[in-house]
């Protein structure tokens, strides 16, 4: 198999995905071979078949009929990739699900190992049309909230015809998601920068409580547990993990008293035990936090994790990019002691099973 690009094209119906594939794909770069997975609700495929017109001989469309392949379509998306991958070994690999599935169950899928070593998840873009934005479909609609959480990029289409009142409210609200966006834009006729696609975390920063403009570096713990621990991680299998800047851009600027705020980015395949992680917030350092936010994976399932006023709490989340945590405190902290009592939170990776994504 190929070590082929996959992005994922979500959005509700009718947001523009199909418009907005078809100008990636009028924009690729020569050299690069893709392909196009459809996923089509009805028997009757519609966007495929304009797709495959479009494209002509030199992009490869393919569809899956019948059936959302967020979930109980997951054995037809492994199949069908599998085939993809093996047959015309793309460069990149785009798929666009039906805008009534609920794409984590993609992510997911994606991350079964069988796949996982012949494709590299690549940036999630969601498309979105802003004149279908609004507080009560946010409540009614978990799908649709979950798109605009799941995406590391959201593309505002119809910018043109768009009512001003919930083009705004629509960027207030993403830009109030957590975690933040890699990425935001406007744009009409789904006219997007090809780009976007491989954009990384470190080219446009993190984000803090307050704010400010952070960097992602990658570096290896300086802490790892103890080998007796039950976690599993020591010095020679520890997860890489990524300190997250919390004030200005240029970390070097920082005066050693004002390292108050510190976080963490951890891959995908950790995984946290969720009672550990809240024990930790029972007793200094944590418990004397003035703020702390996360996202971690436990299992199969990922949360949201707040800490605020003395109180530790976890919500579901739709986001799978990777698990992370930001700690803000009132005074300096013995980071590297803080980094430690983390990593012991971390659980040991199970061994894959085939069709379980990591």
């Amino acid at each position: 198999m190929s070590g082929a690009v996959l992005n994922l094209i979500t959005g509700f119906l009718g947001a523009g995905k199909t418009t907005a594939i078809l100008h990636l794909l009028a924009h690729r770069p020569a050299h690069e071979r893709w392909a196009v997975l459809v996923n089509e609700f009805g028997e009757v495929g519609i966007d495929g078949e304009i797709l495959a017109d479009a494209a002509g001989d030199e992009i490869r469309v393919r569809e899956v009929a019948g059936g959302c392949i967020c979930c109980t379509g997951a054995m037809n998306l492994r199949v069908a990739l599998t085939k993809i991958l093996r047959e015309i070994r793309p460069d990149r690999l785009l798929v666009e699900p039906t805008g009534l599935g609920h794409p984590t169950g993609i992510v997911d899928t994606l991350r079964d190992p069988w796949l996982a070593s012949a494709a590299r998840l690549g940036n999630i873009t969601c498309i979105v049309d802003p004149a279908g934005f609004s507080e009560e479909r946010l409540e009614k609609s978990l799908i649709y909230k979950d798109q605009l959480t799941l995406a590391d990029v959201v593309v505002i289409n119809k910018t043109d015809v768009a009512p001003v009142g919930q083009l705004e409210a629509l960027e207030a609200f993403v830009a109030g998601l957590y975690p933040p966006k890699q990425a935001v834009v406007r744009t009409t006729h789904g006219q997007i920068d090809p780009a976007l696609l491989d954009l990384e975390a470190s080219e446009v920063g993190g984000m803090s409580g307050a704010g400010e403009q952070g960097v992602f570096t990658r570096v290896t713990p300086a802490v790892t547990p103890q080998s007796g621990l039950s976690t599993g991680y020591s010095a020679s299998n520890a997860s890489v993990v990524s300190p997250v800047s919390l004030g200005p851009a240029d970390p070097a600027t920082q005066a050693p008293a004002a390292d108050t705020a510190r976080g963490w980015r951890f891959a995908p395949e950790d995984r946290f035990d969720l009672k550990v992680l809240e024990g930790l917030f029972s007793k200094p350092p944590f418990s004397e936090l003035v703020r702390a936010k996360g996202v971690v994976r436990t299992g199969r399932e990922w949360y949201r994790v707040d800490w605020a006023e003395g109180r530790f709490s976890t919500a579901p989340i739709a986001w799978r990019r990777d698990s992370r945590l930001e700690l803000i405190a009132d005074k300096v902290l013995d980071w590297a002691a803080v980094e430690s009592l983390l990593l012991q939170a971390l659980t040991p990776t199970p061994l894959p099973q085939a069709g379980e994504g990591l």
